[in-house]
């Protein structure tokens, strides 16, 4: 099984960027954990700042991956052309956010890309990556059957 966790801009500040609602931990560390977790998976990586480089991502690895663990940060909340590479690309995406979205600002309440997503996964930390980890595994095995 191959996943891959696209994560969009700022987190890779994670473990600098306000450890008060982000943690402490840099993504590096936790992804080694996962990559420990579930070797039996091929889980890749990717991070930009860059909108463009992500849609470009999502519809490089959208064909060819068995799922993608996406964390489009303020993207979430203003990208309708990620919605659209999310809708155009075969394999299934959960949307994840390591605080509680809706706790937060405002604007922080709508997602354009939760109604294209398998899931959406949120306010549990860096460990919503490995929830929306073991759902993509559950997903899977669902299709085998």
């Amino acid at each position: 099984m191959n996943i891959i966790i696209i994560n969009g801009p700022n987190l890779n500040l994670l473990g600098k960027r306000e450890p008060s609602i982000y943690g402490n931990q840099s993504f590096e560390d936790y992804l080694e954990i996962l990559q420990k977790t579930y070797s039996e998976i091929n889980i890749s990586y990717y991070q930009s700042n860059v909108e463009g480089e992500l849609i470009n991502t999502i519809q490089e690895v959208g064909f060819i991956s068995d799922g993608i663990v996406l964390n489009a940060g303020a993207y979430t909340h203003t990208s309708i052309a990620i919605a659209d590479a999310i809708s155009a690309i075969k394999c299934p995406v959960i949307e994840v956010h390591i605080s509680n979205t809706h706790k937060r600002e405002a604007f922080r309440h709508h997602s354009f890309l939760s109604s294209v997503c398998m899931g959406v996964i949120l306010g549990f930390g860096t460990d919503s990556y490995r929830l929306a980890i073991e759902a993509l595994i559950q997903a899977k095995k669902r299709t085998e059957e």
